[in-house]
């Protein structure tokens, strides 16, 4: 697996798939590192050159001293790109992917053929929860002290009692995630706002919401539906990581989109 530098920060990086096949890049939720998309890598790598990378302060990337925004976040990405010496490629992220999305839609369409914004927002009026979560972390110094509340929203209570052993995991991968890490993510998102940017995507876009996702509901989606020009809509019935939840109906959602002219 490639590392690639980004800014002084190491960004590890996995690519997988035909070497001539376009390219499909994956970028993660919070607390989460690249292999949360292993349930689509199969299906995806069949069609396309798939690039998934651990953001800073995640996985085996460098953790760098926070806070951290979206728009360094976003341009990680294209350091990854450009290390690779990628013109252009499909972008699916989920939840902070989304909104890293939207960030490099509206300041970097050039780079992109089609976007997926999944399970995610544009921005959080209220910040409460944001602080919260960073006080409880902070105090606690691990990620364990937010983990079953988390939990409960990345994945339904009927998905918890019937995938006992994916849910631990999903879990300790959150866990894993070390603070500093985070700590600079969730300020990330708790400052974003990309409310008048989102007008400014051209690329192809379709937006994924889950009708049982508390995190980033689908009046959420809706709004960045209703501001991305040409952009469509689909709704999946799962909580926030919605391609856990659903996996195989998840990459029919996607696979369709990038199929479509």
């Amino acid at each position: 697996m490639p590392v690639i530098d980004s800014h002084g920060c190491a960004i590890d990086v996995e690519v997988a798939g035909p070497d001539h096949a376009p390219v499909l890049m994956l970028s993660s939720s919070l607390g989460t590192t690249k292999h949360m998309w292993d349930p689509q890598m199969a299906a995806f790598t069949k069609e396309y050159r798939v690039v998934r990378y651990d953001r800073r302060g995640h996985g085996k990337s460098d953790v760098p001293k926070g806070p951290y925004n979206m728009e360094m976040l976003a341009r990680d990405a294209i350091a990854v790109m450009d290390g690779l010496k990628l013109g252009k490629v499909n972008w699916l992220g989920l939840s902070m992917g989304g909104m890293e999305g939207m960030w490099l839609g509206a300041n970097a369409g050039d780079r992109f053929d089609k976007l997926i914004l999944s399970n995610t927002s544009s921005y959080y009026a209220d910040k409460t929860m944001w602080h919260n979560r960073i006080d409880a972390i902070s105090k606690a110094g691990s990620v364990a002290a937010i983990a079953d509340m988390v939990i409960n929203a990345w994945l339904t209570k009927d998905f918890q009692t019937a995938h006992p052993d994916v849910t631990a995991r999903m879990k300790q991968m959150m866990i894993a995630t070390p603070v500093e890490g985070y700590l600079g993510c969730a300020a990330a998102v708790r400052d974003m706002d990309h409310r008048e940017i989102l007008k400014d995507i051209k690329v192809p876009t379709l937006i994924i919401a889950g009708s049982k996702d508390p995190a980033t509901n689908v009046a959420a989606a809706e709004f960045i539906r209703d501001r991305i020009p040409g952009s469509k809509l689909a709704i999946v019935e799962a909580a926030h990581i919605a391609n856990v939840e659903l996996p195989d109906v998840y990459a029919r959602t996607v696979l369709d989109f990038l199929r479509s002219n």
